[in-house]
């Protein structure tokens, strides 16, 4: 009887159960949490984004430097697969105005109960409460003393990255893989916050405000949105897109600013001419909410990262409106962040997602090296490397199976 150890009940593990049960396998899946898939729900509270309606190549780009290593997994399982195969549980979903794919209901709790039923029913066995150690020889070992699997056991891990160690990503394997010879590269946050030093002033006047209608740039690439005012400096989507580049800055360098523009609907000349026009006994505050727009939280992002020496010329002051200059600290911890990057290296596992130090262990989802924004690509990957691993393990067993017949 072929059978394999999946670790981590996540979309990731989950995935690559379901693959190898409908094969036939006996699959055993492990999770220290209490319950499956918490991270999913959580993603899921606010609405669930599953994945999203652009153009493959488009899609497949937002996954940066390791593109073409996750673009295979992704040709096998990609957007509209990952609706069909939500279609099946019951699960209808739609497409956004900006593009992303929710599930008509907006929830992760109805499709992941659909799911675990599916997968029940389908003959996997699920073992909550066990954390995972390590090996002992070829068994694996977990908190409660638990010891399974040999060397004829395909096993899958999917243990998530580093990001909300609460509900099971605390990146604790790292030492565990690195100790029998596994490549990884350090955990870092991604979809990730930024401290600033904000004034006392500042913080305590407009932490917690959204500042919307703005245009960032960095480092080329330009996006208008929005972004939160946070008591140790920002966070939010339009944040968010920036943070790989943010954060390799300030890696690379040790500074990084984001340049804002806080009155996009105004070119520099218009707003120069509005600024330039007397405002006779006005307050210089009042001036520039009736001739540029400037008010509440911009206003105080103004004051708190322009120079006295803008503000006595109109045109300094236009052009610091149209290009604010935000300099960021550091990226907030990484178990803060959305998600993670880093992990498993692309060089220490073959086209199948097994291990080249460990034949038959095979690794998926966020504990892989990649990363991508926030937008229904973190999932979709995580869903479509799971497949992937789960499609390698049965080839791995099939591979065994035949040689032993021989």
């Amino acid at each position: 009887m072929k059978s394999a150890i999946i670790i981590g009940a996540g979309p990731a593990g989950l995935m690559a159960a379901e693959v190898l049960a409908n094969a036939g396998v006996t699959v055993d899946v492990y999770d220290a949490m209490p319950s499956a898939g918490r991270k999913f729900l959580m993603a899921g509270k606010s609405g669930l984004n599953l994945t999203h309606a652009e153009a493959f190549d488009a899609f497949v780009g937002r996954y940066g430097a390791q593109r073409a290593w996750v673009r295979p997994w992704l040709a096998a399982f990609d957007a509209a697969a990952l609706r069909d195969w939500a279609r099946g549980l019951g699960v209808e979903t739609f497409v956004g105005s900006s593009g992303r794919i929710f599930p008509a209901e907006m929830k992760a709790a109805p499709l992941l109960r659909a799911w675990l039923h599916r997968l029940r029913a389908a003959g996997v066995r699920f073992h909550m409460r066990h954390r995972w150690l390590g090996w002992e020889g070829d068994a694996l070992v977990f908190d409660n003393g638990v010891k399974v699997g040999d060397g004829g056991t395909a096993v899958i891990l999917a243990l998530g990255g580093g990001s909300w160690a609460k509900l099971g990503s605390d990146g604790t394997w790292v030492p565990r893989l690195q100790a029998r010879g596994v490549e990884v590269a350090n955990l870092r946050p991604a979809n990730c916050g930024f401290d600033v030093d904000w004034s006392p002033h500042f913080r305590d006047k407009f932490a917690g405000q959204p500042v919307k209608t703005v245009v960032a740039s960095f480092a080329g690439q330009q996006r208008q949105g929005e972004f939160v005012i946070a008591c140790d400096g920002v966070e939010g989507g339009l944040i968010y897109v920036f943070s790989a580049a943010l954060r390799d800055a300030l890696e690379a360098t040790g500074e990084a600013v984001l340049s804002l523009d806080l009155a996009p609907g105004k070119s520099l000349e218009r707003l120069t001419q509005e600024i330039a026009h007397p405002r006779g006994a006005r307050s210089m505050a009042s001036h520039l909410q009736s001739r540029a727009g400037i008010t509440g939280v911009k206003a105080g992002l103004l004051r708190e990262c322009a120079s006295k020496e803008d503000y006595a010329d109109p045109a300094r002051l236009a052009a610091a409106i149209k290009a604010l200059p935000l300099r960021l600290v550091a990226p907030r911890p990484l178990d803060e962040a959305i998600s993670s990057a880093g992990g498993v290296r692309a060089e220490a596992l073959d086209s199948t997602l097994m291990l080249a130090a460990l034949p038959g262990v095979f690794c998926a989802g966020e504990m892989l090296d990649w990363e991508a924004p926030t937008g229904g690509y973190l999932l979709t990957a995580c869903f479509a490397s799971g497949r992937a691993a789960g499609q390698g393990a049965l080839a791995w067993l099939q591979s065994r199976r035949m040689a032993t017949v021989r």
